[in-house]
């Protein structure tokens, strides 16, 4: 059987092998020799991209760290106690199906075309999310962990520290590699407006210079980065929650 290292190098390979064949049958500059593009990349990454590169990996993280310390208690708590999960809930269920694209103009004209609107914008796609993961992992524990748990004179902080936040980890985990998707397409537009850095600022720059070598080569970068990112949440995973 495979590993999953053989997994992803095979699946890496056969993408190459079949833009590589469509830029051969199609012959059109807007699609490139995979070659070509790699050659480009070489390049021009130490002097141009990189530092697009940083900006964009930069929003991503900090939006995803304001998502989990401030989703996981929420979650936790409306979880574990039934009576704030009446309250919030219906302001998750209203909030959370609405498109977060659709709020960018208000969060842009409240917080501005900086940093911190990029970085709001990827906290509102990932935070729900993490909410509603906590919520239900720890209303799917079962209530007799929590009886045993206490007959053995176990206090509420233990209880939270050794059945419910364990618990919930995988889920959580598991809804924020789902959002990261989401969050770094959200990040490419909102990059192309109020900024000079950035992945989505570089490929759409690239685009409107009809210089399609450095376009691909961004767009390259920005998958790479997106597969590290959900590699690094799998190792966290796995490490965090080798008991399953």
């Amino acid at each position: 059987m495979m590993s999953k290292n053989s997994q992803r190098l095979i699946a890496f390979m056969s993408v190459l092998l079949i833009w590589f064949v469509i830029s051969i049958v199609l012959d059109l500059p807007i699609i490139p020799s995979p070659l070509k593009v790699f050659k480009t990349l070489l390049i021009i990454f130490p002097s141009k991209i990189s530092i697009h590169c940083l900006y964009s990996l930069w929003r991503i993280l900090a939006g995803l760290a304001l998502s989990i310390v401030a989703g996981i208690p929420i979650g936790l708590a409306m979880g574990y106690f039934d009576g704030l999960d009446k309250i919030i809930s219906p302001f998750i269920y209203f909030i959370y199906p609405v498109p977060k694209i659709a709020l960018m103009p208000i969060i842009m004209l409240l917080f501005g075309l900086g940093e911190m609107s990029k970085i709001i914008m990827i906290t509102l796609i990932v935070i729900f999310q993490i909410i509603v993961a906590a919520r239900d992992a720890v209303k799917d524990i079962p209530k007799e962990t929590y009886y045993s748990y206490h007959s053995l004179g176990a206090s509420r902080k233990d209880i939270f520290k050794d059945i419910v936040i364990p618990a919930s980890l995988s889920g959580i985990l598991t809804s924020t590699r789902v959002g990261l998707g989401t969050a770094i397409s959200v990040l490419f537009f909102t990059e192309t407006f109020g900024t000079e850095y950035g992945m989505g600022y570089f490929i759409m720059d690239s685009w409107m210079r009809i210089n399609y070598l450095e376009m691909y080569s961004g767009i390259i970068v920005l998958s790479v980065m997106g597969f590290l990112l959900f590699l690094a949440v799998d190792k966290l995973e796995e490490k965090l929650c080798s008991w399953r």
